[in-house]
């Protein structure tokens, strides 16, 4: 446990210190709990100062996640004599109910059909020889009224 949040060190030049720790506590409890995660959940799995507001705080705090995902891949994972390709690709996650933030008709592949659901493109560095991908960017795509 201690040597996945010591891989975190390579973000924190990138956070403040507030924000650095309510992440590692964040993390902590992510790999402790069981069940379904929810920041209630988390919150009784974290050590002291990982109450429920904290991990609020951290959900509300505006992160450059590009930068800290590129930083930590750079750090932990670019290997500068291999090869890399860039992908991407959309997935769609079929969800029930009306009140999710995107939830839309998307066309699903595998039912071959337009169905209810969440649809979410995802940019990724691919190690050719490693056949191994690095998530870069993930982000909702939302269609428009």
């Amino acid at each position: 446990m201690a040597e996945i949040l010591a891989l975190l060190q390579n973000i924190a030049p990138l956070l403040e210190k507030t924000t650095f720790r309510r992440m590692s506590q964040v993390v902590f409890g992510m790999l402790v709990a069981s069940g379904r995660i929810t920041m209630l959940g988390l919150s009784r799995w974290t050590e002291k100062g990982g109450s429920y507001r904290t991990i609020q705080r951290l959900y509300h705090s505006a992160l450059s996640w590009k930068a800290i995902q590129w930083l930590f891949f750079r750090e932990r994972f670019l290997k500068l004599e291999d090869e890399y390709i860039i992908a991407g690709d959309e997935v769609i996650v079929s969800k029930a109910g009306k009140q999710t933030y995107g939830l839309d008709r998307f066309f699903s592949g595998i039912q071959q059909q337009v169905i209810p659901s969440l649809s979410f493109f995802t940019f990724a560095l691919v190690s050719v020889r490693e056949e191994q991908s690095y998530p870069m960017q993930s982000m909702q795509m939302v269609k428009s009224a």
